[in-house]
């Protein structure tokens, strides 16, 4: 089959280029910026990409199907071409369903935070216990230099999938997870996002109770105990096997990092991951695991050498005795977590955050009244503005006094940054998009002060 892919260098659309050349299949594609680390990627896979959205692709690419990515709106030139002249066309998510998971142990890894963390976790497990996992992971893990794979390919071979609550396509406003028909599902948290396809968490929950309902009743959910919307979610109707995490009634995790299960202890779990929800995403992991017979104490080998995921507490390097560290954080409970995993870590210094207010939620400003507060354990806070916040973070973030410092020109924020930070300090930089360059350019100034 040969399909041609709109929008293939997203982290999902192009996951779906790489697994579907793997398979087999003629792919090509094209987007508005064909650009590194992705293009390349795709290009050493062997397929073709073009920049743009020209009618003219239609002159020299004639594919069995358009597979339209759901970046992709209408008033698309080349997708209005393709509407107009009446051929076939899919979502990424429904052409995964039919050609890549079709007959395999789908292993779906859902939540508002830690989806990528889980899923890369899981994939690790399965990959250590020998099962040759398939994977799409909506990241780089360390362990790879891909983000999807297809692994075994047989009946019942387990494919580990990124499950993404946010819409599938144009033409399709269910959730993309629904597509995937999974035998076991981690359902890790839920709040509010997405405000700009979501009007309500009411509204996410749904969604999420969709996933639910296509579950089979010898599937598995391995659901948060400690997590009133999926409670509210579960209620609804529940027909598969459920099991819990994060509570003595269900997979447990003490203090001092000891798994239990059903309050019979399992053992010690030695993760180099900071904070107690990155345990805890171990352990969703864990429990998933075991669905597809890897036992807990395999799983707990396993992640004692789990390497992490590119983007999410990163290392970027250290130049003058100070640390830059880059993650992916941008809702007010990921940033207060992340803030308070990397400051428990803290021997000495301070822990500077550097903030992108990013997502479309938060350019929307619907949680940014949650902001000062997830930010107040850091000891110092830089706030950068860019194209299309539709809020003042100044004004929002006035009540943390001296504490913080704002703006809407990206220099002036490395400069002050670069002033300001010490010997034994942490910079963490937190954003969901590239930062211009933010990393390079801070470790840059930091080295002009030791020359």
């Amino acid at each position: 089959m040969h399909i041609h892919i709109l929008g293939i260098c997203g982290t999902f659309m192009g996951g779906v280029a790489q697994l579907a050349r793997e398979a087999g299949h003629r792919v090509t594609g094209c987007d508005a910026h064909v650009y590194p680390p992705m293009s390349d990627a795709l290009r050493h896979a062997g397929i073709e990409l073009i920049e743009g959205y020209d009618v003219s692709q239609l002159e020299s690419i004639h594919p069995d199907v358009f597979v339209i990515g759901n970046a992709i709106s209408r008033g698309n030139p080349l997708l209005e071409a393709i509407l107009n002249q009446g051929l076939p066309y899919a979502s990424g998510p429904a052409w995964m369903s039919a050609h890549i998971l079709q007959g395999r142990h789908v292993l779906a890894v859902a939540g508002t935070h830690g989806k990528t963390t889980t899923t890369s976790m899981l994939t690790w497990i399965l990959k250590e216990a020998g099962l040759n996992p398939g994977f799409l992971i909506g990241g780089v893990p360390q362990w790879s230099d891909r983000s999807a794979l297809l692994g075994t390919v047989s009946t019942m071979s387990p494919f580990v999938i990124e499950a993404d609550e946010y819409d599938t396509a144009f033409f399709d406003k269910r959730s993309k997870f629904v597509h995937y028909r999974p035998r076991t599902a981690i359902l890790n948290n839920l709040e509010y996002d997405h405000a700009d396809i979501f009007e309500n968490l009411a509204a996410i929950e749904k969604q999420f109770h969709h996933l639910v309902r296509i579950m089979p009743s010898d599937g598995t959910i391995v659901a948060n105990g400690r997590c009133e919307a999926l409670d509210r979610v579960l209620a609804k109707g529940c027909w598969s096997h459920l099991t819990r995490f994060d509570t003595p009634e269900g997979w447990s995790l003490s203090d001092d990092g000891i798994v239990a299960f059903e309050g019979q202890t399992i053992g010690q779990l030695a993760l180099a991951m900071p904070g107690r929800y990155n345990a805890l995403n171990a352990v969703a992991a864990m429990a998933a695991a075991t669905t597809v017979g890897v036992t807990p104490q395999e799983a707990l080998v396993a992640l004692a050498t789990f390497a992490g995921v590119k983007r999410r507490m990163e290392v970027k390097g250290v130049e003058g005795g100070v640390t830059v560290i880059d993650d992916f954080a941008h809702h007010p409970t990921a940033i207060a977590e992340t803030i308070h995993a990397v400051k428990s870590r803290l021997l000495s210094g301070r822990l500077l955050a550097v903030l992108e207010p990013r997502s479309n939620t938060m350019k929307l400003g619907t949680m940014k009244d949650r902001l000062a507060e997830a930010l107040k354990e850091a000891d110092a806070v830089y706030c950068f503005a860019g194209k299309g916040v539709a809020w003042e973070p100044a004004e929002v973030l006035q009540v943390m006094g001296s504490q913080v410092y704002c703006t809407h020109d990206l220099d002036a924020l490395i400069e002050k940054v670069g002033k300001d930070a010490q010997t034994g300090d942490v910079v963490l930089c937190m954003s969901n998009g590239a930062f211009g360059g933010i990393h390079g350019k801070l470790l840059s100034r930091l080295a002009q002060r030791s020359e």
